[in-house]
């Protein structure tokens, strides 16, 4: 009689042990997306066997859980070096799932804004300070100039400053790139070269002819001025007397001699040595 209420004592003593060791099974890795990406980027790890004392580990690295419940676990890649990783969870008691690769890459910039993104020709230096907006700019990036590195200045992880260099006129590109040898996208900074006239004025006034000033942008060495159709240029014409001066690439002096003291209307176009040329502009002198 003393056997019976012993073995049910044993069975039911045994019964709930087993039953938390049937519940206790070690976790299991499903799916982790993305599976590969730069720092920062959001990974949803999907599975079994969870708890808030699961802990994830990257290589040697112990990787901070964002959220997890019984079958899913998120967290942010942390700013750990490129490459490729063993991606495990393990739980307090020791038990680990299966390691899998995850691959850490670069982090990409960003461009978005380029502040101003068009510049004169003749822009002074300080008139040639470009900013960068954007994102994911880290310690030690470069600014590509058309593909060239250039001087720039990091001003944070979201803006970078640099200075247009001396470059023909047209879409340039402009890049930022990371240490690892990541680039932005390219975006497009103008260089404005076609001349513009302002205005005119006079100027010295000789026995027989008189200045008229012209003051504008993007004049060139080599620019032509074009009076009423008629070229007027840097070199001395066999049988005329009319001629053109560069002063820089804000004003030239056009040299004339009035055959009429009068003052009328005529009007002048700049042209510079690769074709472009200015608006017409009005002009009532002598």
């Amino acid at each position: 009689m003393r056997l019976i209420p012993l073995l049910l004592i044993t069975f039911l003593l045994a019964t709930p042990f087993a039953a938390v060791a049937a519940d206790s099974q070690p976790p299991a890795i499903l799916s982790i997306i993305p599976g590969q990406g730069a720092a920062g980027t959001a990974v949803v790890i999907s599975g079994s066997g969870f708890n808030q004392d699961s802990s994830l580990f990257l290589g040697i690295d112990e990787v901070p859980v964002k959220s997890v419940t019984a079958n899913q676990l998120r967290f942010d890649i942390p700013a750990l070096g490129v490459g490729n990783y063993a991606l495990y969870i393990r739980q307090i008691d020791g038990t680990a799932t299966k390691a899998y690769t995850f691959t850490i890459v670069p982090v990409k910039p960003t461009v978005a804004s380029l502040t101003p993104d068009s510049i004169s020709f003749c822009a002074a230096p300080e008139e040639r300070q470009v900013s960068i907006r954007g994102k994911n700019f880290l310690e030690g990036a470069k600014v590509l100039f058309d593909g060239a590195v250039i001087k720039g200045n990091r001003i944070s992880s979201e803006e970078m400053t640099f200075t247009a260099p001396q470059v023909p006129g047209g879409l340039h590109q402009v890049q930022v790139r990371n240490q690892e040898e990541t680039n932005s996208t390219a975006a497009g900074l103008l260089i404005t070269s076609r001349p513009e006239i302002h205005g005119v004025t006079q100027g010295n006034n000789y026995v027989n002819y008189y200045e008229l000033l012209i003051e504008g942008e993007n004049f060139q060495q080599g620019s032509s001025l074009y009076v009423d159709g008629k070229k007027i240029s840097g070199q001395l014409l066999p049988g005329e007397r009319d001629r053109l001066y560069f002063n820089d690439c804000r004003r030239l002096t056009y040299q004339r001699y009035p055959y009429d003291p009068a003052a009328k209307s005529f009007q002048l176009i700049v042209v510079n040595p690769n074709g472009e040329e200015s608006s017409k502009f009005s002009v009532t002198a002598p």
